[in-house]
């Protein structure tokens, strides 16, 4: 059985690779992910369901990495949230 470390360290690992991978692919001639947020910026027009779900699967690994960080930033840190 392994660690609670170990499996902290392997879960990071993971996440970053998705990161990497699925939460940028295509990388040319920009990031998936970065044209969706722009056209989301701009308003929207003309998003299809196909480019909303397109949003959600490509940064999904992104909101994963974001709630792994503020997890642990939550358990370093003595706090009211911590109780």
């Amino acid at each position: 059985m392994q660690k609670k470390e170990d499996m902290k360290v392997f879960s990071i690992k993971i996440i970053l690779l998705l990161c990497l991978t699925l939460g940028l692919a295509p990388f040319f001639p920009e990031p998936h992910i970065w044209g969706k947020i722009k056209w989301i910026a701009g308003g929207a027009v003309g998003m299809q369901p196909m480019d909303w779900f397109d949003t959600i699967f490509h940064g999904f690994p992104w909101l994963l990495l974001i709630g792994f960080g503020i997890g642990t930033l939550m358990k370093k840190k003595p706090g009211v949230l911590n109780k």
